[in-house]
């Protein structure tokens, strides 16, 4: 079997990258303004109620419009997603994983395509934008290659006489609910994983972001996935979620997002349904309040980039930002100097202009933020940022705060966006402790050349994926199987050799000779 290679991505400090995705944001900024339909069963359906999806960074730019399902249309697509079940399954492995292989090509060929769409529909500068178009071509070869593993038979045991197997089936049909904030990556890692085995799917995307998954669709269709397999279907999560979440026939529930959402996804599907003969599975990854911890032994300039690079890149609109720096006493100011002075450098505007930060999703959250930042006031010192702009696009500050208390609520609650907070800590005791103290556990990081400190990190910092002497964003399939505990989600390894695991049941098969 090939072995897996990571992606590349593009430095755009280059001339010729920079005219790359410049013809890209070009050739999909004429594109705008076009209307996308339903996908069921390969049919295109257009609907009367409609998604509107803007531009973050320009509010009165539209990037396209999507119809929008029903219950009716929600209970069409799990028909046709049932039926297509009983072809799909039967699918040699290999040829499943073929059309991903495929599919990863041609979403490699037209990569900054991909990319600028999410520039535009995401407001994601172009370095993120191009990472989330790495991660889905990544997410596609990886799981394809970990089909082909899988499908071997596992080795058994037998008695004398005995032939005996195990190997792993299909579940049924399953409901993908992705986030926006990586609207091509985790959306195509979530639907490929459950197709590849052998599943079919009800994708509902992301309301802020349904643009990229139609153009995703496009592409599993043009690479030969059949009719029904995957059926797109944008809708209201209080109307179409909860429907097909609560279905008898769901098997599965692969969701990404909130805390608040994905508790009651679970909440939900935990309760067996009239003619309902399985116990739903679900996958959910929460969200997080990740701490970098910063010892008197670190690199303090590490420190700093790796405290920046995490808490502001994407705006902060990653799971897995940095919210909270605590540092030890003798170098905490050193750290937030270093941080505040590094901060300053960065530039906020429209994304597309190739600006280091560009603008939060919605209003909602534009809203949210800026309540945080008042808090903020409240519990420590604005020492950086603060400001906040929807006059045109929805534009918040990189935004520190020092002087917090382990239990203020900036340092408590997830706040999905560019601020971060500073807390003291007398010793590598109390640092340890405080970075344990959040309902969460997704990821962390430390900063420090003390092997003893190292070591206690790696048994008793209560995270899924800790890093040491680097920042907390950035997994890579393959590399960091990305998913945490405690409220985070039920770490199911996004990325890793055993996520596929999670969308297939085993079956022991014994034959007496």
């Amino acid at each position: 079997m090939i072995p897996y290679r990571h992606e590349p991505t593009y430095d755009f400090s280059k001339e010729e990258n920079k005219a790359a995705i410049q013809a890209a944001l070009d050739k999909v900024q004429a594109e705008l303004g076009k209307h996308y339909d339903l996908i069921i069963g390969g049919e295109r359906i257009t609907t009367e109620e409609k998604i509107v999806s803007i531009n973050p960074a320009k509010k009165d730019e539209v990037i396209g419009t999507v119809s929008k399902a029903n219950k009716e249309l929600a209970e069409k697509a799990m028909q046709t997603a049932l039926e297509a079940f009983e072809s799909w399954r039967k699918w040699d492995p290999r040829d499943r994983a073929d059309i991903l292989f495929k599919a990863a090509a041609i979403v490699r060929r037209r990569k900054h395509e991909f990319s600028a769409w999410m520039v535009l529909e995401a407001g994601k500068p172009w370095a993120e934008a191009d990472g989330d178009t790495s991660e889905a071509i990544d997410f596609m070869e990886y799981y394809a290659r970990q089909m082909l593993r899988l499908s071997r038979p596992q080795e058994m045991l037998a008695e004398a006489g005995e032939h005996n197997e195990m190997f792993y089936q299909p579940m049924g049909v399953g409901v993908i609910i992705p986030p926006w904030n990586f609207p091509l990556a985790i959306m195509c890692g979530m639907t490929v994983s459950a197709v590849v085995t052998g599943n079919t799917v009800l994708l509902k995307p992301a309301s802020n972001t349904p643009v990229v998954a139609a153009k995703f669709v496009e592409v599993l269709e043009e690479a030969g996935l059949p009719a029904g397999v995957v059926n797109y279907i944008p809708g209201s999560g209080a109307e179409v979620g909860d429907y097909l979440v609560d279905h008898p026939k769901t098997r599965f529930v692969s969701f990404t997002g909130s805390r608040e959402v994905g508790t009651r996804i679970y909440e939900r599907a935990a309760k067996v349904q009239k003619g309902q003969i399985w116990l739903k599975r679900v996958v959910a990854e929460m969200g997080g309040k990740d701490t970098i911890v910063v010892d008197q032994d670190a690199d303090l300039d590490l420190a700093a980039q790796s405290i920046v690079y995490s808490a502001f890149g994407y705006a902060g609109q990653k799971c897995s930002a940095c919210s909270r720096v605590v540092a030890h006493q003798d170098v905490y100011d050193d750290v937030l100097k270093k941080t505040v002075e590094l901060a300053k450098t960065l530039t906020v505007g429209e994304p597309k202009d190739g600006n280091y930060m560009g603008p939060v999703i919605d209003k909602a959250a534009f809203d949210k933020i800026a309540e945080y930042i008042e808090i903020g006031k409240q519990e420590g010192e604005l020492v950086l940022g603060g400001k906040v702009d929807d006059s045109k696009g929805f534009f918040i500050e990189p935004t520190i705060f020092a002087g917090l208390k382990p239990t203020d609520r900036l340092m408590q609650e997830e706040i999905f966006g560019p601020v971060v907070a500073f807390c003291k800590a007398k010793d590598f005791d109390e640092a340890l402790a405080i970075a344990n103290n959040t309902e969460y556990a997704l990821t962390g990081s430390l900063i420090s050349n003390n092997r003893e400190h190292i070591a206690r990190a790696r048994r008793d910092f209560q995270v899924g994926n800790l890093y040491i002497n680097r920042g907390c964003t950035g997994s890579i399939v393959g590399y960091q199987p990305f998913g945490g505990f405690k409220m985070s989600g039920t770490d199911a390894k996004a990325g890793g050799p055993d996520y596929l695991l999670n969308f297939m049941e085993a079956k022991t098969y014994t034959e007496k000779l």
